[in-house]
């Protein structure tokens, strides 16, 4: 007997980015496809992620800069009303509903693709995979296809602090529904999640203490951290370094949080209305059973890839949050439309992370492309730095706001760059333009002759170049 054909060429668990993107180019490639999602269409990004918190970001800076103004720029006067969160919350759930209509579901729809509402579950051998569904009515089916993309993504994760389970507390999901600014608030962690929700909620209104293992954005450059800490002091944001949180309870009256912290060899102990807890966050494999069809995943439940992301089982793929990898909505959007084009064009395709910008939208925005001084070191290049203040920036003067810097990282043998970070207004399109300089191979000298628009962000990249050779400091503002 001739084996039966599979009902489908690809089978997607996750309807994300990743899931998206894969969907899409299967289908254009003329492929079958399902997609299997058991909560709400769109993932993370456009849920709970990306799309909800710069909304909310963007209204926190709105406010911070009608009470930042008065002082800022001489001759303007303004205020700013306490803030209704529930009307400021309805908004936001009213602009991801858009987006959710017209950039997923309305899509999926409009390519044709089989979208199902259920739990997928593996079943099966690791040589014929098969999943189960079971639809919300308790109903059940199976289906088999050629290939299948695992792209559940990741959720918030908190580490395993005394106290924590009785308490009450936020992660980064649920602090985006909150119908009233809490009056106080402690943020346990130091990434990018921790950042822009402490930012967000100091400049909403709450009292705000930061409780960090190491350093701000431990990943990037020191100068980063510095940086932010000095903006964080001036916004009335308490940051308490090399905290270790060794217990947190509820007090007694049930009307604050109590967390206790190692700092500095003693213990010490915070509390607020309010417990945001933003250490991280964890792939999302329980419950698909993988084990079942041979598929290998990791210590923290990730789903181990090799680089064209495939799968310790040839036929079962991975993409975006749930790889472990890192976690950018453009990386996971990448990752499925790689994944297609090896699995249905043996395209041998690889993952290249070597240009990957990065982006924490703080205000100012710590932004970065390349490797850090430490990275190019221990990469074994003999690196040649340079760190421009932003008062060098011609469009920071403007602004009235020259908190921040630029920093290139060259290698000292050839001048070409290998890295660019900033902290500054607009430093994610900073990042960007670093992209194409590190891709393009570009020395400093090329980028300190080339042409650059005067007042923007983006000259201050070619400023930092010349600062390789020159001393800004004796530059006009307007002379190259």
């Amino acid at each position: 007997m001739p084996e039966a054909a599979p009902d489908f060429d690809l089978a997607v668990i996750g309807s994300g980015g990743g899931a998206f993107a894969a969907a899409i180019r299967a289908t254009k490639l003329g492929n079958r496809v399902v997609m299997i999602e058991r909560s709400t269409v769109g993932g993370t990004c456009v849920n709970t992620g990306c799309v909800p918190s710069k909304a909310l970001l963007a209204a926190a800076e709105a406010r911070h800069v009608a009470v930042d103004a008065t002082g800022r720029f001489p001759g303007i006067s303004t205020s700013a009303a306490p803030v209704d969160m529930g009307v400021l919350i309805d908004g936001k759930r009213s602009l991801v509903e858009g987006m959710r209509s017209d950039k997923y579901v309305d899509l999926a729809a409009d390519y044709g693709w089989d979208l199902r509402q259920g739990t997928a579950v593996f079943a099966g051998t690791p040589e014929e995979p098969v999943l189960e569904i079971t639809g919300p009515d308790g109903t059940r089916d199976s289906l088999t296809a050629a290939h299948y993309l695992v792209a559940t993504g990741s959720t918030p994760w908190a580490p395993p602090v005394p106290g924590l389970d009785e308490v009450n507390y936020l992660t980064s999901t649920t602090a985006m529904e909150l119908n009233e600014v809490p009056e106080s608030l402690i943020v346990f962690g130091g990434g990018y999640v921790a950042l822009e929700q402490a930012q967000l909620f100091a400049r909403l209104g709450s009292k705000v203490t930061l409780l960090v293992r190491s350093r701000l954005a431990s990943h990037e450059e020191p100068e980063a951290s510095r940086a932010l800490m000095g903006v964080f002091a001036d916004e009335g944001i308490r940051v308490v370094r090399r905290a270790a949180v060794t217990s947190v309870r509820t007090d007694p009256a049930g009307a604050e949080v109590l967390v206790t912290a190692t700092v500095a060899g003693g213990q010490e102990e915070f509390r607020a209305a309010k417990l945001l807890v933003a250490t991280g966050r964890r792939a999302v494999t329980d419950g698909l059973n993988l084990d079942a069809v041979g598929v290998k995943t990791g210590d923290t439940g990730q789903i181990l890839v090799e680089s064209t992301l495939a799968s310790s089982n040839p036929r079962i793929w991975a993409a975006g949050d749930v790889t472990g990898h890192r976690e950018f909505v453009y990386v996971a959007s990448a990752h499925g439309t790689l994944m297609v084009e090896n699995a249905f064009n043996n395209a041998g395709r690889e993952v290249d992370y070597r240009h990957l910008p990065r982006v924490t939208f703080t205000s100012p925005t710590l932004a970065a492309v390349g490797m850090t001084d430490k990275e190019a070191n221990e990469a074994g290049i003999r690196c040649e730095c340079r760190v421009l203040p932003l008062e060098y920036v011609p469009r920071a003067l403007v602004n009235r706001d020259t908190r921040g810097f630029i920093k290139i990282v060259a290698d000292a043998d050839t001048g070409r760059i290998v890295g660019i970070t900033a902290v500054g207004k607009e430093a994610g399109d900073l990042a960007a333009a670093g992209v194409y300089i590190l891709e393009a191979g570009m020395t400093v000298d090329q980028v300190a002759n080339l042409w650059c628009p005067y007042l923007t962000m983006a000259e201050g990249i070619k400023i930092a170049a010349q600062s390789f050779t020159t001393d800004v400091s004796k530059l006009s503002c307007c002379a190259a």
